[in-house]
């Protein structure tokens, strides 16, 4: 298994349903991308940047209200039968309800936030990042867990233009939730470099 499977055939969800229980996958433009599910490190920080958006801009506490912010949603869209971000927002302006119960999301997310592994991070920065410009992401950000910094984009003409890199012990209001201050430390809570290196080689692994 690889992190891109070719498939002589466009990818379908039947293909994604073939893959192993420990692995997960996305279908681009007719691509299957394959790759581990996130280890410790990897989920513990998606849930720590959950819960500090989804408080005060999913739930009005401490904040504006007005998104919706969700982990790991699937999200269908005419190019991309299934694909999950880290994590992803909606204006409440541009996706009123959730969609009915059991049915996929098919508007394209405001924000957007990927975690970036080294079995990923090329995916990442690459395949993603151009497919989110072209299907009009306003702002993406990048959370590198090896140096501990976010990384904020905004999409301006159709082209990504960096806002901001803060470092791990910023407090920092990025774009687009600069209503609420955000001390990054709190991200890297329990992160070493023997934790680190541990969950980054098994990301690694072929079933």
């Amino acid at each position: 298994m690889s992190i891109s499977e070719k498939l002589v055939h466009p990818a379908t969800l039947e293909d994604l349903e073939k893959l192993p229980p420990t692995w997960r996958g996305e279908i681009i433009d007719g691509t299957l991308y394959a790759f581990p599910r996130p280890r410790f490190v990897h989920a513990d920080i998606e849930g720590l940047i959950t819960a500090d958006l989804k408080n005060p801009f999913q739930r009005g506490r401490g904040g504006p209200g007005g998104w919706w912010i969700l982990p790991e949603p699937g999200i269908q869209l005419p190019r991309a039968p299934e694909f999950s971000p880290d994590v992803a927002g909606w204006r409440r302006e541009r996706m009123a309800r959730p969609p009915a119960r059991e049915s996929a999301i098919a508007v394209v997310p405001d924000w957007i936030c990927e975690i970036l592994s080294r079995s990923t991070a090329s995916y990442d920065n690459l395949v993603k990042r151009r497919f989110y410009s072209e299907i009009g992401v306003g702002w993406l950000w990048y959370v590198d867990p090896r140096d501990r910094s976010l990384r904020v984009n905004q999409l301006v003409d159709g082209k990504w233009v960096e806002l901001g890199l803060y470092g791990e012990d910023e407090k920092v209001r990025a774009a687009p939730f600069e209503a609420v201050e955000i001390d990054l430390s709190e991200w890297w809570e329990g992160l070493d470099d023997d934790n680190q290196n541990e969950n980054e080689g098994k990301g690694e692994a072929s079933p």
